[in-house]
Order: structure tokens, then C-alpha cells, then sequence
């Protein structure tokens, strides 16, 4: 076993603190692993959540030999395609940690399981589609979305948002609302409420 510094020490138990606090909070879909690039033929220091079916005390990647030969090798690499040993599609991100001297001591890797997420984006996207022919119809009152967008509009003049408007200019909104003739839309105060966040009698107070 190679001889550490303290600092290098303490590093590796800390990136293990965080590694298992991240293995508890994505489970079950991210394995989290840290390698001891101090020891590359036996690197995987430990391993949360296991999903590869690899073991402590396994060696380094192809990354890991990498950054232990590079001391410029990127330190940071994200959500680059993988696979697991059992043919499962795999996202992993990959981070180098460095000692105070500029050295890859550890890296802190994780691997998430898409084969879940494909399978439900495969029945999200049957679950979305609508036929390409029938029948037109819209379930939103007509002058609705001319609503919605004024008051986007009136917003965004004042650099803010529609349910952060202050008391003032809801109802300088509204005078331009009527003036428009927008207020005359069926379900128009309904409308601007739920824009608003606030409720139909604050609006009806509003355009008073």
C-alpha cells in the first residue's frame, strides 16, 4: 500500500462521505463509485448502490489510467454514454480529484440506469401522441391565450413576472385589459386570476 500524505487521507474519507450520501439520495437508479488512483490495480475504494456488479478492490477505468498518466487530463466529465457489463445503457459522469500538489489522487464517478428512464420515455411519447386527423376542438375559451400573453406583455415591461406584479400595476394591467376589450372574453376575470395567482374578487376589485 502506497504511503499517503494526511491531506490525501482526509480526502478520500471525505469523497466517500459524499459519494454515499449521494448513493442514498439517487438510489435506485445511480451507482456512485470512488477510486483510490493511488492504487490502480485495485482503485474501487467503495462502491454505493451497486448496479455493475463490480467490487472493492477491482481496478481503475480507462479514465482513471488516464488522469493518473495526465496530470491535465479533464477533471470534470459529464453525462458521457456507458454501458454496464449486462448490455443496460448507462449516463455517468466522472470527477478528478486532485491534492494540494496538482496530483489525481481519487475520482468520484456515477452511473445511472436508463433502462428505466427509455421505458418510460417510450410510454410517455405513446402516452402524448394524438391522432393526426379528426376533429379540431379546443376546451379553452376563445380570447383566452390573448389574455394570458397581454398580461406576459405588461410583465415583461416591468422586467418581472405576472404573479410578482404589485397592487398598482394589476390594476394599471386591467385598465389596459378593458380598454382592449379582452375583459369582455368569456371567463375573462377567471383568466387573469389564475395568470395572476390571486383571486377573481381581487381582480374584479382591480378593474374597479
Amino acid at each position: 500500500m502506497p504511503q499517503r500524505t494526511a491531506e490525501q487521507r482526509l480526502l478520500l474519507e471525505q469523497i466517500n462521505q459524499i459519494a454515499d450520501g449521494l448513493g442514498q439520495t439517487f438510489a435506485p437508479f445511480c451507482e456512485v463509485v470512488v477510486h483510490d488512483l493511488l492504487e490502480p490495480e485495485q482503485s474501487i475504494l467503495a462502491i454505493h448502490n451497486n448496479l455493475s456488479g463490480r467490487a472493492v478492490g477491482e481496478p481503475t477505468t480507462e479514465i482513471g489510467q488516464a488522469r493518473i498518466t495526465d496530470p491535465d487530463f479533464p477533471q470534470i466529465l459529464t453525462n458521457y454514454a456507458n454501458q454496464f457489463a449486462d448490455g443496460r445503457q448507462a449516463k455517468s459522469t466522472s470527477i478528478g480529484i486532485k491534492d494540494s500538489s496538482g496530483r489525481y489522487i481519487a475520482a468520484l464517478c456515477m452511473n445511472v440506469d436508463l433502462t428505466l428512464f427509455r421505458s418510460l420515455q417510450v410510454a410517455m411519447g405513446q402516452f402524448v401522441q394524438t391522432a393526426t386527423e379528426g376533429p379540431r376542438e379546443t376546451l379553452d375559451p376563445a380570447g383566452t391565450d390573448a389574455i394570458r400573453a397581454r398580461i406576459d406583455e405588461f410583465a415583461a415591461r416591468l422586467a418581472t413576472t405576472p404573479r410578482s406584479l404589485k397592487t398598482e400595476d394589476r390594476r394599471a394591467l386591467l385598465g389596459e385589459l378593458k380598454a382592449s376589450g379582452l375583459l369582455d372574453v368569456r371567463r375573462a376575470m377567471e383568466t387573469v386570476a389564475a395568470h395572476l395567482g390571486v383571486s377573481r374578487a381581487s381582480v374584479y376589485s382591480y378593474a374597479r
